[in-house]
């Protein structure tokens, strides 16, 4: 990956301690931070505008959750299954998701900055109508997933799969996607101006506009 990307990582201490993700329910507020929350599934919980800050989530499955409007802030996810998870309307800032299962997952009109998502399977998920500012796509598949009228600043996808993504009404302008892998995209000529493509690519969005490229 090129060092001159770089986006602003959690900011979580190494020596946190274990907690139950039940603990919130003893707060005023639904609120979790500084902790460690490992090996654990999260079933069927519904909270909204749930605050996560300065917290590690470690091989944690999330079984039909729903935290629409969360607040994420300073929070890892590693080797953890987030899959149909809805976090949509959520704001999530300086987070890394590290060889998740995101299959379906939710972020629709969210925003996010300072994110990355590492060896990741991402396919299907829908982030339509959501700000991205700062934001790493690492060797991850996005198969199929929906980027539906979004807002795209300083996004990279870093040899990540991107076969079916819809691009539609956004815009790929300062948008890096030379090393990523895809036999079709759902995307308008006009949404590709400014995008940063490989040789191999440009032939092939050629064929869009009815060129025939020679060797």
């Amino acid at each position: 990956m090129s060092q001159s990307f770089k986006i602003e990582l959690p900011k979580v201490l190494s020596n946190l301690e274990n907690a139950n993700f039940q603990d919130i329910f003893y707060e005023e507020e639904p609120y979790l931070s500084n902790c460690m929350i490992a090996n654990t599934i999260i079933n069927k919980e519904v909270i909204e505008k749930l605050v996560v800050s300065k917290v590690i989530f470690k091989n944690v499955t999330f079984i039909d959750v729903s935290f629409r409007k969360i607040d994420l802030t300073d929070v890892i996810f590693e080797n953890c299954d987030l899959s149909n998870s809805n976090l949509s309307e959520g704001i999530i800032h300086r987070v890394t998701f590290k060889n998740c299962k995101l299959l379906g997952l939710n972020l629709s009109e969210a925003t996010l900055g300072n994110v990355s998502f590492e060896n990741c399977i991402a396919n299907l998920c829908n982030f339509s109508e959501t700000r991205l500012k700062n934001v790493l796509f690492d060797n991850t598949s996005l198969q199929g997933a929906n980027y539906y009228d979004c807002s795209l600043s300083k996004v990279r996808f870093y040899e990540s799969n991107i076969n079916e993504v819809d691009f539609s009404q956004t815009s790929l302008k300062g948008i890096d996607i030379s090393t990523c892998k895809f036999e079709r995209l759902n995307v308008t000529l006009e949404s590709l101006h400014g995008c940063e493509v490989s040789t191999e690519q440009a032939v092939g969005f050629a064929s869009l506009l009815g060129l025939i490229v020679k060797p």
